[in-house]
């Protein structure tokens, strides 16, 4: 059986809003294997009413219609948006990516890792377990993303990850990994 996962990753002014869509075969963990089946990125500076709007509609077509669900970026400005895409009844969980140590439960969404949400998704490229058509309209930004995106290590031994170049964007990487991570780790399947 195959299902869909939507990863938004939420942006303004500075940086994109970025969706990426993935579709999952496979039941147990270690035998999923993910197709991205569709890459988007709203202009910057979309309001978050017409991004709501785009995805709900999305949602609603098929293949989706009923068997996808939502993961949503709920840092910083994402629990607005959540409760703007709730109200469109979308129903999406969020994950808040933190600068920790282990991902959690935190009462209104995920808290995971930046680190844990970039080597998922870098296990799943290395595994073969991810695949990106070519066909994808910005399959080729999203490859750029990738390549720009490094670990950071500060002086103290702290890792970050982001793009290691000034003005490159991460928010399509941040999407998929965002849809990526929960395909892997989640606790049940309630599409809509």
């Amino acid at each position: 059986m195959s299902d869909f996962i939507l990863g938004l990753d939420l942006g303004q002014a500075q940086d994109y809003t970025a969706l990426g869509i993935l579709e999952r075969d496979g039941s147990s963990k270690g035998d999923r294997k993910y197709q991205l089946r569709h890459l988007d990125r709203f202009p910057l500076g979309t309001p978050y009413p017409a991004i709501t709007e785009k995805v709900k509609q999305l949602m609603e077509k098929e293949p989706l219609r009923g068997h996808v669900l939502m993961v949503v970026d709920a840092t910083g400005v994402g629990l607005p948006v959540i409760d703007l895409l709730n109200e469109e009844g979308l129903r999406p969980i969020g994950i808040t990516i933190t600068g920790g140590h282990k991902a959690e439960w935190g009462g209104y969404s995920y808290h995971v890792p930046k680190r844990d949400l970039v080597t998922n998704l870098q296990v799943l490229f290395q595994s073969g377990r991810l695949k990106v058509a070519e066909s994808l309209p910005l399959a080729r930004t999203f490859v750029n993303e990738l390549l720009n995106f490094k670990v950071k290590i500060n002086t103290r031994g702290h890792d970050s990850y982001e793009a290691w170049r000034d003005g490159a964007h991460d928010d399509l990487v941040l999407a998929v990994s965002l849809a990526a991570w929960y395909g892997q780790h989640q606790v049940s399947w309630r599409p809509l």
